[in-house]
């Protein structure tokens, strides 16, 4: 069986032994799936044309996780540890928490789903590549998406770290 991790197979990406059917869906996206090939032609030309082939060569594990794990660990190590802070998954990503107060996300989208003050967000959209995040089909000021291309310099991840952090220990810590 082969392991394909989240960082090795992007959604939609052809791996072979898995089904077409499987592969179009993208249902390994955030899970674990286990699928036998469904492909019969494949299964005959990997057997030099006749029966099925072997189990190992039927079957793939498709293993994914639908945020940037590398991100993850880079926003883990600018947050830091201490009392209140705190990891959750949520909206497909790995949020870290600030007294109960979201701060930043690994999104699962991509990128890093960014908290700051509602009253910045426009400012920050003009001066940066962040836009504002899209949550229900509508517009969620203080809620920012910023790209992973807009993360991958540690000064930048900083900036952003820094300031989600700064606004999240502003609210007031949740029961």
């Amino acid at each position: 069986m082969a392991r394909i991790s989240g960082r090795e197979a992007e959604h939609g990406q052809q791996v072979p032994g898995a089904s077409n059917a499987l592969q179009a869906a993208g249902r390994w996206h955030g899970s674990q799936v286990t699928a036998a090939a469904e492909d019969k032609s494949a299964r005959r030309s990997q057997a030099g044309g006749c029966g099925p082939a072997s189990p190992s060569e039927a079957a793939v594990t498709l293993v994914g996780v639908a945020y940037d794990i590398e991100l993850s660990d880079r926003i883990r190590y600018l947050v830091g540890t201490g009392p209140g802070v705190t990891e959750k998954k949520m909206f497909g990503g790995l949020a870290f928490l600030i007294g109960g107060n979201m701060a930043i996300s690994a999104s699962g989208q991509g990128g890093a789903l960014v908290r700051v003050d509602p009253a910045e967000s426009a400012a920050l959209t003009e001066m940066t590549t962040a836009t504002v995040a899209v949550m229900g089909g509508r517009e969620m000021p203080g809620w920012l998406r910023v790209s992973s291309d807009a993360l991958e310099a540690d000064d930048q991840l900083t900036e952003w770290v820094s300031r989600a952090v700064q606004y999240a220990r502003s609210l007031p810590p949740k029961r």
